[in-house]
């Protein structure tokens, strides 16, 4: 018989983070297939611990997992807490620390202080390299809603989670409302088609730029909108999409960023035009000011205001995978072989023979 895992679903710190990596129905699946589920309480995930005891796991207090064998998977989303220090365990999370983002020399340092391993969703791909878990789609279709009901004045802040009907509902055009212009970078991917959707159900048609488009970019065409969404997910550096210089051009018609892949500490970032994400509380902040303003929606997990749908649409994705995890297969091999060639990078040199 195939060794099957124990999967320990950790609780997330982050006050804003209500999503799941597992929904109740896929862990009773995990259940019935003979892995091991424990769910530490966590009282701001969409989903009850009520319904996790039901599907037949065990249930933890948060934080827990700090003190569990080191055999066991902890699976998350967010951010880890600054303790332990050391890292003993293999972490199925978006661990963000691979393109020399803030904090990543450190978070790595920690696991190869306690002999962990970060197994990043990020990362988790098929041969062709195409993501096989992932809030994509969401995180485009929150950030181009959110744009929408920013630029007719109907963004409610401070921002909460809702369903996909509510936001549908508040985004139907009223009688008065601007028709943007609205531009989406990255149009093609699933991110990129997730806020087209969100465009549609606004009454809104917007302009579709992919690899082609912005291979010799035409920055006057992508000034002349008054929405910029980018949705592209970029694993090595590429030429920014905007500058300073842009910014300040008396050209510009552009009033709105929302910048849905936030990668304001990464190399990779497209646009370096900011310096921090925005919040729930505070999701808008303004790059330019006076007569010609322009504002920045930058919110590092956007899906999370529809906690519901991006929760089962992602644990639908990551679930089977869960269950392979003990027999190595290539997709977690390939893991392991970013977490190792990322140390090395960071001038952390370890030895993974056993991961």
């Amino acid at each position: 018989m195939p060794e099957l895992p124990h999967l320990w679903m950790r609780h997330e710190t982050r006050q804003t983070e209500r999503r799941t990596p597992i929904v109740p129905d896929d862990a009773r699946r995990l259940v019935e297939a003979g892995a091991t589920v424990t769910v530490e309480e966590s009282p701001q995930r969409v989903f009850p611990t009520e319904e996790y005891l039901a599907a037949g796991c065990r249930i933890a207090a948060p934080g827990s997992w700090a003190g569990t064998p080191a055999d066991t998977v902890v699976v998350g989303l967010k951010e880890l807490p600054i303790l332990p220090a050391a890292l003993a365990h293999r972490h199925v999370y978006f661990g963000h620390a691979y393109k020399r983002q803030e904090g990543a020399q450190d978070l790595l340092g920690r696991f190869a202080g306690g002999g962990g391993i970060l197994l990043d969703i990020e990362y988790l791909t098929d041969d062709q390299g195409r993501r096989l878990a992932s809030f994509g789609h969401w995180a485009g279709y929150v950030g181009a809603a959110l744009s929408v009901l920013r630029f007719r004045g109907r963004l409610e802040v401070p921002l909460r989670p809702s369903g996909k009907d509510e936001l549908d509902a508040a985004l139907v055009p009223r009688p008065g409302d601007r028709t943007p212009r609205v531009l989406v970078i990255g149009a093609l991917g699933r991110c990129g088609r997730g806020a087209r959707a969100a465009l549609a159900a606004a009454g809104i048609e917007p302009t579709c730029w992919d690899v082609e488009e912005t291979r010799e970019l035409d920055r006057a065409a992508l000034l002349d909108h008054d929405i910029l969404v980018n949705t592209v997910l970029a694993h090595e550096p590429i030429p920014p999409f905007l500058t300073h210089g842009d910014l300040d051009r008396t050209d510009r018609r552009l009033s709105l960023i929302c910048d849905v892949t936030c990668d304001v500490t990464s190399q990779c970032n497209a646009l370096p035009i900011y310096d921090r994400v925005t919040s729930w509380p505070e999701p808008v902040l303004r790059l330019r000011g006076a007569d010609r303003p322009l504002d920045l929606i930058a919110i590092d997990n956007l899906p999370s205001l529809l906690p519901l749908e991006a929760s089962v649409a992602f644990s639908a994705e990551l679930t089977p995978h869960l269950l392979m995890i003990e027999q190595r297969p290539a997709v977690w091999r390939r893991c392991v072989d970013a977490f190792r060639d990322a140390s090395r990078q960071a001038g952390i040199d370890r030895s993974y023979a056993d991961a």
